[in-house]
């Protein structure tokens, strides 16, 4: 079936949606409208369908939204965190079938709305875990399904984010947490998803701790780091700052947002060590599931190097993966580390072992695929636009999975900020906040 697709938010995370109806996946639907805050960035993603030989669409700012839709089957979803739910609601009662990318949404109150309008609607919903398809987490999940390990008890994830793409959330909207949710929503997400999944099972305990300590205003003046700038473009540490981003030397993050600053006033290279940064680079949680595995998860965005190690204990053995995908950050790249295809960067290695009892280690060959996370960006696009056909690994994520992940992220802010462990319910999909006092 040709299915006609409506984007709305068109930043740099839309691209890849739209660049693949233009591309491998044009047979299986088409663009027809797009709607964003700021007409420059419209005008961009027009520019690439025109250059793919196709008529431009028509173009809408948000309070168009709905008569945007009446000519669509699917709503792409990719605007500022904190707005998901507005927009995934507001398709889902109009029946159309909603793509979302991660997160779903940033807390409880946003999961409840998507929640109630997936269940009144007939439109269905997509949330684009594109980790679940990297080969070497999907080979996690089929090991642990198979019992190579027995019964999964706990599980130590360790992921640290560098000084290209770590800094990067402290320069845009995300390091507003009522933007984001904070890195644990924004970000872990992804990591809180895989744990779900591989473990195919529900969390019921969060407890958390995180800290501002390496970003923003104070930790900079600590340091000896004093009179920053408040944006890149136009100071005087430019090209020399390696935390000064230069976004007029890349021509997409040009073209998206230096060129269109008039209209919306958004500015996307802001210093990095500025006071009004309110989410956390250093964070810790433990989280209870439903069938007695414990988790233990740490996030530190201030890295040399990027990558996570994850570990699994079980009743029959260990399992444990470790992933490099930049080995260090050199001073001049920073251009757009969101964008950059850091399973390609210099250093980049993947080590996946099985450790039975009473049996010598055996290293797991991960087959690779060709483009994105090791041919995974690939496969999560066959699923959302072809549909995901025989899967058993079960990798398309419906809301329920977008729900429980950003649950885990919520409720581990929650307990940051008040002390006390947080409790989910209905199999980790409502959030139940401790008692005051």
């Amino acid at each position: 079936m040709n299915r006609r697709y409506a984007f709305v938010g068109l930043g740099h995370r839309a691209q890849m949606y739209v660049d693949a109806l233009l591309g491998d996946w044009s047979d299986t639907g088409e663009i027809v409208a797009l709607c964003d805050t700021n007409r420059t960035r419209m005008e961009y993603y027009n520019d690439r369908i025109a250059a793919a030989g196709r008529d431009r669409v028509p173009t809408f700012g948000p309070d168009g939204f709905d008569e945007m839709i009446k000519d669509a089957d699917t709503v792409v979803v990719a605007t500022v965190d904190a707005t998901h739910a507005h927009y995934v609601c507001a398709a889902l009662d109009a029946g159309r079938d909603v793509v979302v990318e991660k997160p779903l949404t940033v807390d409880a109150a946003g999961c409840e709305a998507i929640a109630a309008a997936a269940e009144r609607s007939t439109g269905r919903i997509i949330v684009t875990f594109n980790y679940r398809y990297s080969p070497r987490n999907s080979a996690v999940r089929r090991l642990i399904a198979e019992g190579r390990i027995g019964e999964v008890t706990s599980v130590h994830f360790e992921w640290v984010l560098d000084t290209i793409h770590g800094a990067d959330y402290f320069r845009r909207w995300h390091r507003e947490k009522s933007s984001s949710g904070g890195l644990f929503v924004h970000k872990a997400t992804h990591h809180f998803d895989l744990v779900n999944w591989w473990l195919n099972a529900r969390p019921e305990l969060v407890f958390a701790q995180s800290e501002l300590r390496f970003y923003g205003g104070d930790n900079a003046r600590a340091r000896g780091l004093s009179e920053r700038p408040e944006r890149g473009q136009g100071s005087p540490g430019l090209g020399a700052d390696p935390f000064i981003l230069d976004i007029s030397a890349d021509e997409r993050l040009k073209r998206l947002y230096l060129d269109a600053e008039h209209e919306d006033g958004y500015v996307r290279d802001r210093d990095v060590f500025a006071d009004e940064i309110d989410i956390e680079d250093n964070m810790s949680m433990l989280v209870r599931y439903d069938n007695r595995a414990l988790l233990t998860y740490s996030l530190n965005a201030h890295a040399p190097w990027e990558g996570y190690r994850v570990s699994f204990n079980g009743t029959g053995g260990r399992l444990e993966l470790e992933v490099c995908e930049r080995s260090w950050t050199p001073p001049h790249a920073a251009i757009d580390p969101s964008a950059a295809s850091k399973e390609h960067a210099a250093g980049a290695w993947e080590k996946l072992v099985l450790h039975p009892h009473w049996s010598e280690a055996e290293e797991i060959l991960i087959e690779q695929g060709a483009g994105g996370h090791g041919g995974g960006d690939r496969l999560l696009l066959d699923d959302v636009f072809r549909g995901p056909g025989e899967d058993p690994l079960a990798r398309q994520a419906g809301y329920r999975d977008g729900i429980r992940s950003v649950l885990i992220g919520a409720a581990g802010n929650i307990s940051a900020r008040t002390g006390l462990p947080v409790t989910l319910t209905d199999e980790g999909t409502r959030l139940v906040p401790p008692a005051a006092g």
